[in-house]
């Protein structure tokens, strides 16, 4: 076995400075190899794994990143799911409304809204004059919809960076454990394994946890969109989607968000 694999199979080097003495001792090797690059590319299997041993440590501190960032994630939506079931009685058409009828209480209605960015497009559409309202709706509705998609960005990332942190931190302990049955180091062998199926599951837990999330949100800022949209076209006069022509609109409820 050249003096690399044995290197390899050896101390599994950590951080940055193990990654780049991986780097370097791969490319001693190649240059110093009988023949040139052509007799050094047969250890380079044997480089290879150098270096995905090297990131064992950083796979493993990102799985438990991601772990925490999931928690986070799912208080963030317990937060949001308090609101929106205390408020659920509330018709986000008529909150806007009511807000548009009455600038100046436009914050107390705003608290009706279903989540804070919901909130902030009822306030922004009743603080335009009535001229501007038009705009100002459009204005608002975009805004509502760029703070809804980096809502959701966390929850795509870590559907995504869950399986593959899990699937390489299975993989990397997988390869001095290989070698430690090689030699007939059971011992060595389980403890890889231990952390394999460790990170396995927790990027499993965290992409199916993630998805379910991402699903839930979507559906939720989607009925709130909607009602955003047709709480504008009632004050504004304009149906959204529609040909421009006269929209008929109707007295604003009064009285049942007070």
């Amino acid at each position: 076995m050249s003096g690399l694999a044995v290197a390899a199979v050896g101390v599994a080097p950590t951080g940055a400075n193990s990654i780049s003495t991986a780097v370097g001792t791969l490319a001693g090797h190649l240059v110093s190899a009988p023949g040139g690059l052509a007799a050094g590319s047969i250890d380079l299997g044997d480089g290879l794994s150098h270096i995905a041993t090297a990131l064992r440590v950083p796979v493993l501190i990102a799985a438990v990143v991601i772990l925490v960032l999931c928690a986070l994630e799912c208080g963030r939506f317990a937060v949001e799911w308090s609101r929106r079931w205390r408020n659920r009685r509330f018709d986000l058409r008529e909150v806007v409304a009511e807000a548009a009828a009455e600038p100046s209480h436009a914050a107390h209605y705003a608290r009706y809204a279903r989540s804070p960015a919901a909130a902030r497009a009822v306030l922004a559409i009743a603080a335009a004059p009535p001229a501007e309202r038009g705009l100002a709706a459009e204005r608002a509705l975009v805004d509502y919809e760029l703070a809804v998609q980096r809502t959701l960005d966390r929850t795509r990332l870590l559907v995504r960076a869950g399986p593959a942190i899990g699937l390489m931190g299975t993989l990397i302990p997988l390869i001095p454990g290989l070698a430690a049955l090689a030699g007939g180091d059971v011992g060595t062998l389980a403890g890889d394994l231990r952390d394999a199926f460790g990170a396995t599951v927790v990027g499993l837990l965290v992409g199916t946890v993630a998805f379910a999330l991402t699903l839930t949100r979507t559906r939720m800022y989607t009925e709130d969109l909607a009602g955003l949209e047709q709480g504008a076209a009632a004050v504004t006069g304009v149906a959204p989607a529609a040909p421009p022509g006269p929209a008929p609109t109707g007295p604003a409820p009064t009285g049942a968000l007070r």
